[in-house]
């Protein structure tokens, strides 16, 4: 490389990307890293509303036919964390066979819905006004799940969190439905997201998954009710 370029490197210029990419595998680190503005989300403007695809009042207002090419969509993981999301597997009837067909095909699947018997439970149940229904409602969406529990790549789980928000993830998409207060599960919004970059707001409800589901208890050990 010209000794002029890399003077002006050193001075502030950012390389072009096929230059950041050769320097940054030959010192073994991240571009991002090295140059921190080409991450996208501090450019101008911002990435991490680019990557919201879609935004719903509510989360009915979510087509069926964008729960249904997600799902379709998904190769490599499914993840769902909420309290029970029963209207998931009322919408897709056959959903435990597509499910089950996937993780034949190499697919992971973890699915975790909240302990009926928990604290939470009764105070979530207590601040939408359900009149004590919720606890039922999760053992409904456990009896959809029964199939499933011994599918080779499928876990299911019980978690006892206060959750802010439902996460559907289906490989580099998810729709997060953030919680209000006193809002029912269908009147709280929704967010369409797809991944663009390990450091935009995909990532920030990715990363919660994985520290709820770290919390949860294997559903073959805890009666289904």
């Amino acid at each position: 490389m010209d000794v002029k370029t890399v003077a002006r490197w050193i001075g502030g210029r950012v390389p072009h990307r096929a230059n950041r990419l050769t320097i940054a595998a030959a010192v073994s680190e991240d571009e991002a890293t090295l140059w921190p503005v080409t991450r996208p989300d501090q450019a101008p403007g911002g990435m991490v509303t680019s990557e919201v695809v879609g935004a719903y009042a509510h989360r009915v207002d979510v087509p069926a036919s964008l729960w249904g090419s997600l799902l379709a969509g998904a190769r490599e993981n499914i993840d769902i964390v909420g309290y029970c999301f029963l209207f998931i597997w009322e919408q897709h009837i056959d959903l435990p066979k597509l499910i089950a067909a996937k993780c034949a095909a190499g697919a992971r699947v973890r699915i975790a819905l909240a302990d009926p018997e928990c604290e939470h439970v009764r105070e979530r149940d207590e601040l939408e006004h359900l009149g004590g229904t919720l606890p039922g409602r999760i053992r409904n969406a456990l009896n959809h799940l029964r199939e499933l529990r011994e599918v080779p790549g499928v876990r299911i789980g019980l978690h006892q969190v206060h959750l802010y928000s439902s996460i559907y993830r289906f490989d580099g998409e998810m729709v997060v439905t953030p919680y209000l207060y006193r809002a029912r599960g269908y009147q709280h919004p929704a967010l369409h997201l797809r991944e663009l970059s390990p450091h935009g707001v995909f990532t920030r409800y990715a990363d919660q998954f994985e520290q709820i589901w770290s919390t949860t208890t294997r559903l073959r050990a805890v009666a289904a009710g």
